[in-house]
């Protein structure tokens, strides 16, 4: 058995990637502007190190735009990101949520 060899039955594909749709001509270029793990909104501290470590401390908000992640704003503590990373990206009328910035 190799070092690198997937887990599970041979027979079964690999769930970590979306298959393309053969009939879409687009789907590659769909595949790849998708963002990595789904992970359409992320957190940062601001001065490095993990993310659970010193929860009061600022936070960079980062969103994805489908190529990278772009800046969205700061937030003033660990709770504060996790609830901008978990509120919803539209609002009722189906249009784009008004971004979150702080102005400090």
């Amino acid at each position: 058995m190799g070092k690198h060899r997937r887990p599970g039955p041979p027979n079964q594909p690999s769930r970590a990637v979306p298959r393309v749709n053969a009939d879409d001509p687009l789907a590659a270029y769909n595949k790849r502007r998708l963002s990595p793990m789904d992970v359409h909104r992320r957190h940062r501290p601001l001065h490095g190190g993990a993310g659970h470590l010193r929860p009061d401390e600022p936070r960079a908000l980062e969103e994805w735009n489908g190529f990278s992640y772009e800046p969205a704003g700061t937030a003033a503590n660990l709770a504060e990101a996790q609830r901008w990373v978990n509120e919803q990206t539209t609002d009722t009328t189906g249009g784009p949520a008004e971004e979150h910035r702080n102005s400090d």
